[in-house]
């Protein structure tokens, strides 16, 4: 029989791994997306909030944090309104539960300088890419609808980081896609359209946080403090959107997390909008406007042939429990 003091270092040593086992549980998968919630990612105020260690990863697309979720490996994740419609009419088991930004010119077909192409008709036979299933690929696919170019245009499938090597090797006449990527395209391209307009053509685009329905019935409380912290940082870039400049602390902090130039981030930042608590709860989203914009973003993708079938009520993959008015 081992001696007292054995037995008791065992027992710190188990109550130690149980401890950081259950400190390293959540783990949340972020995107590159110019947006102020990652000013309290990189400060570690979600982490003070939740009184919890975080994991954070990173990944280059909404189906990539949608394979991560369905795994189990990521708790709480940030996706795009396509990549949620494509998880939700499979029923995977999750719920947005902020609508993280509206997406404008922060996404946007940019051409090739050289290409050719000086509008919308020119795109017959080019190469555009774009990440699949993502929200840009929507929007790409709503602007080629609304030109009547489905079927001329070869739409490839890139990842934002692919894509900035592609148009440097000229591999591609343009691409469709979001924040680092695009900063660095526009410097030899030019913005033929962006998720804006295509908005206004009748495909609009946002981003959402989700959680893992399990988690989040299990921890309401950390979803609840997950949300507060975003909403505190769309608070404090409308409060001082003025002095978010290229060489302002929150802005280095952005651009070091996504891997922007600081002088593209501004622009990036004003191309979203980033709705406040009582628009979360606004009939226009979480109050439902949000599932029946999945449910049209859905439609849209089963008329394309993305994803097999649709979903008639969307309404259970949305929640407005965990923000406070």
């Amino acid at each position: 029989m081992p001696p007292r003091p054995f037995k008791l270092l065992a027992a710190s040593l188990l109550m130690s791994v149980a401890f950081a086992t259950q400190a390293a549980n959540l783990t949340i998968g972020y995107q590159t997306g110019t947006d102020p919630s990652k000013v309290p990612q990189a400060d570690g105020e979600y982490e003070k909030a939740i009184g919890e260690k975080i994991d954070w990863r990173r990944f280059n697309s909404g189906p990539e944090v949608v394979t991560a979720i369905a795994s189990g490996d990521v708790q709480i994740g940030n996706l795009g309104s396509s990549p949620l419609a494509a998880a939700a009419s499979r029923q995977l088991p999750i719920v947005a539960f902020i609508v993280s930004a509206q997406i404008n010119s922060s996404e946007a077909l940019v051409v090739r300088n050289g290409s050719g192409i000086n509008n919308p008709q020119d795109l017959v036979g080019k190469t555009i890419a774009t990440p699949f299933v993502s929200t840009s690929h929507y929007s790409l696919l709503g602007a080629l609808k609304h030109w009547g170019l489905e079927g001329k245009v070869k739409v490839v499938n890139l990842q934002p980081t692919e894509i900035a090597a592609a148009w440097k090797r000229g591999d591609i006449d343009g691409a469709f896609v979001w924040s680092p990527a695009l900063g660095e395209i526009r410097k030899t391209g030019k913005t033929l359209t962006d998720a804006a307009q295509v908005g206004q053509w009748g495909s609009p685009t946002f981003e959402v946080w989700v959680a893992r329905k399990d988690y989040a019935q299990k921890h309401p409380e950390v979803i609840a403090q997950f949300a507060g912290v975003t909403l505190k940082a769309f608070a404090d870039y409308a409060a001082h959107k003025s002095e978010w400049t290229a060489d302002s602390a929150p802005v280095q902090k952005i651009a070091r997390l996504t891997g922007a130039n600081a002088s593209d981030v501004p622009e990036l930042l004003a191309g979203s909008n980033y709705p406040d608590a009582k628009a979360q709860l606004s009939p226009a989203l979480l109050g439902g406007g949000t599932a029946k914009d999945i449910a049209s973003t859905a439609a849209f993708l089963q008329e394309q042939k993305k994803i097999p079938g649709v979903l008639p009520d969307y309404t259970p993959f949305v929640s407005a429990q965990y923000i406070k008015p």
